[in-house]
């Protein structure tokens, strides 16, 4: 529910793995590693090591074309230009072949065995589209029947997999390699269901070197419906003996939220992947850490998935730093980061998001993890506060899913971030009038709306049109505590009635439903309604005689409207001796957190007890400690009784006296002269003497006997000077030169 932002879509993992084949009896080369990613609950598709051709099958198709095809081209010469094709295609030098191939059309341009192999080489070096080309141009020569395989096989590599499907389906005859590449088709095209008794078929019925990939593929197909249509995997009581299957395992178990199981596999799958390269002595490091991407991919989701963010951070950025060629894999993670980002760190963000718009993306995930990934690019843009780009892309996934509800909140919180909180409001109710089966999810997020705007009672009108979720004890919480703020008592009590109502028709009886008389007894009880809350009390206290509570509630609420009722319940209560509590004092007091402990006395005998017995309890008293005294204390003077008040506020208190140094030398401007300025000049003064007295002289002494030595204290002038170092060693500490 949007308030000016929206929670980032869901997560894309790194899904399952399909084993990919492409073609069998050597015609062409099978289908590379393909991977794919996942929306929440991910999972992605990818192949094992390539089936390489068997060169005696080759040599064999050469060798039949060579003995059709020669006769057509006539002479030596095409001869020996067939045995260069079947030399070639052993070694597998296609590209050589291929030169061979087209002497022999210049000599027979209708040579059907000769256009079968131009295709064959020309897919083999990866010339999809020059080969669909060829195929299309001789369509008299090369017929469904002959060259419906190849065909078929171009189209699904050039990503025409509507095209693939209907070649296969229009082949007279459904072979084998048919079939293996019809089940990677109805993969592709999301149909599982298909394409897993399509495998289950091929597993039945054949019987040769690829089995165990097609049961790698198998329990891809199992994976994908466990994770994008919700379906309980079956168990296909496979061997888990390959680190494909483990992760496709995985997988299924992440689907169904067996998180911790699903980690314990990907563990197992990674030790089984290092073991299995580690055997080849061609394969590095490097490659090793690459093919492990993917499983590290599904690991930092399922950390991501439990909460751990920091540990899937980290363990996204490391497969990005390996730079993995798989674009796919790449988009997936990136995705993921985006989501831990939220609208945080949008520089990175906006960085990731690149990774999302590589070339090929779309053909290497699935519809649910791209949708995934264009919602959270919409929700970026509006963190960004990129307004129009976030209108385009969630308008573009409205128009793509138009039930979606994820567009729709995006676009009214781009508006509530805008001010527009009227047309953000009318927008959901729009998409609600038509789209009824998502409308109390668009109405709750009215209401909040409605709330954040202060329209309380508004609010309280939406969320009890939303029929069903009037009775949740959640909803009626909710709206309870919305009237209770408003003060609209006989609402709320509206509320609780209707809802006790309905459980009283559909569930009576449950603890829901008890519940909410209690609740509702309680707050009429609160609110002064005690005599509404009767009933309630009476059906609660029939339903368990033996809760005094609610009896003692039933007897407070009668006290006021039934005084003689109140008495009649009241011989119901426990008498005083049963509800004793029988408590262990002493072990109260031992036990931790008691705040008195009374001290156990010993046992007295002889006469210690007859002592105690005739002195009693007598408690012993703390002496006070005497007060300190000031050092001018005199006893005989009367304390002021003002003086713990301030000198302002004492009775005697004048105020300061004001102008009594107003004619001091040194006041006012630099310059200035005061009034007594004259009777300071000695020069003025008539009795001057003329000289000062010599020292020693009886002048001197005399002088010196009328002047009253000063007090036993610092000089006036040390505790300025004093302070002045202080300020200065405070403004050397600050920084100084």
């Amino acid at each position: 529910m949007p308030r000016d932002r929206v929670q980032p879509a869901d997560t894309v993992g790194v899904g399952g793995r399909e084993e990919r084949e492409g073609l069998a009896e050597g015609e062409a080369p099978p289908g590379p590693w393909r991977r794919g990613g996942r929306r929440a609950r991910p999972f992605r598709f990818r192949a094992s090591r390539r089936p390489r051709p068997s060169p005696t099958r080759f040599s064999s198709r050469f060798q039949d074309g060579g003995g059709g095809g020669g006769g057509g081209a006539g002479g030596a010469a095409a001869a020996a230009l067939w045995s260069e094709v079947n030399r070639c295609g052993q070694n597998g030098d296609f590209a050589r072949a291929l030169k061979s191939v087209n002497k022999i059309l210049q000599i027979s341009k209708d040579d059907v065995t000769a256009l079968q192999c131009k295709v064959v080489c020309l897919i083999q070096n990866g010339n999809f589209k020059e080969a669909l080309g060829v195929i299309n141009t001789h369509t008299k020569v090369l017929t469904s029947d002959v060259i419906a395989f190849e065909k078929a096989y171009c189209e699904y590599r050039l990503n025409r997999i509507e095209n693939a499907l209907k070649t296969i389906q229009s082949a007279s005859q459904q072979t084998d390699k048919l079939k293996e590449l019809y089940g990677q088709v109805l993969y592709r095209l999301e149909r599982y269901d298909d394409c897993l008794a399509a495998y289950r078929d091929l597993i039945r019925n054949s019987q040769d070197e690829y089995e165990e990939e097609r049961k790698t593929n198998l329990s891809a197909v199992v994976a994908a419906q466990s994770t994008w249509e919700r379906v309980m995997p079956e168990d296909l009581g496979l061997r888990e003996a390959t680190y494909e299957l483990c992760y496709n395992s995985a997988c299924a178990l992440i689907g169904q939220g067996k998180l911790n199981e699903a980690m314990k596999k990907l563990q197992k799958a990674e030790e089984l992947c290092r073991q299995s390269l580690s055997e080849d002595s061609d394969v590095t490091e490097e490659d090793i850490e690459a093919e492990l991407a993917i499983i590290h991919g599904q690991m930092a989701y399922i950390m991501q998935l439990q909460g751990r963010t920091e540990d899937a951070l980290q363990l996204y950025n490391q497969i990005i730093k390996l730079k993995p060629t798989d674009v796919g894999l790449l988009a997936v993670i990136a995705n993921n980061i985006i989501t831990i980002n939220k609208d945080q760190n949008v520089f990175d963000s906006k960085k990731k998001v690149k990774l999302t718009n590589a070339e090929g993306v779309e053909h290497k995930l699935s519809k649910k993890q791209l949708q995934a990934i264009e919602f959270n690019k919409a929700l970026l843009a509006m963190y960004t506060n990129q307004a129009d780009q976030c209108r385009k892309l969630s308008a573009s996934l409205q128009s793509q899913s138009p039930e979606h509800l994820l567009p729709v909140l995006i676009q009214a919180a781009q508006l509530c971030r805008e001010k527009q909180h009227a047309k953000a409001i009318g927008l959901l109710q729009d998409f609600a009038d038509q789209h009824p089966a998502n409308a109390a999810e668009i109405k709750l997020t009215m209401a909040q709306l409605k709330i954040a705007q202060g329209s309380v009672t508004k609010a309280c009108m939406i969320l009890r049109s939303i029929e069903e979720l009037q009775h949740k004890p959640g909803m009626v919480s909710a709206l309870v505590t919305m009237y209770s703020h408003e003060e609209d008592i006989d609402s709320a009590i509206e509320v609780f009635t209707q809802a006790i109502q309905w459980y009283q028709q559909f569930q009576p009886k449950s603890p829901v439903h008890l519940s909410l008389i209690r609740e509702a007894a309680n707050f009429k009880l609160k609110h002064g309604r005690k005599k509404e809350a009767i009933s309630d009390l009476e059906e609660l206290w029939k339903q368990n005689p033996k809760d005094v509570h609610t009896l003692a509630q039933l007897i407070s609420a009668y006290s006021l409207v039934d005084p003689e009722k109140a008495k009649v319940l009241s011989k119901h209560l426990p008498s005083s001796d049963t509800m004793s509590l029988k408590v262990d004092v002493d072990a109260l007091e031992n036990s931790h957190g008691a705040t008195y402990v009374r001290k156990k006395a010993g046992k007295l005998t002889g006469d210690n007890q007859q002592k105690e017995q005739g002195q009693g309890d007598v408690k012993k008293k703390k002496k006070k400690k005497k007060g300190k005294l000031p050092k001018n204390y005199d006893p005989k003077v009367t304390p002021d009784p003002e003086r713990w008040l301030p000198m302002r506020e004492r009775s005697y208190y004048r105020g300061r006296k004001k102008g009594k140094k107003k004619d001091q030398v040194g006041k006012g401007t630099q310059g200035s002269t005061t009034a007594g300025s004259s009777e300071l000049d000695a020069s003025r003064t008539a009795s001057s003497p003329p000289t000062s007295p010599r020292p020693g002289s009886a002048a001197a002494v005399s002088a010196a006997s009328n002047v009253i030595p000063p007090r036993h204290q610092k000089p006036a002038g040390a505790p300025a000077t004093k302070k002045k170092q202080q300020q200065k060693k405070k403004k050397g500490a600050k920084g100084g030169w």
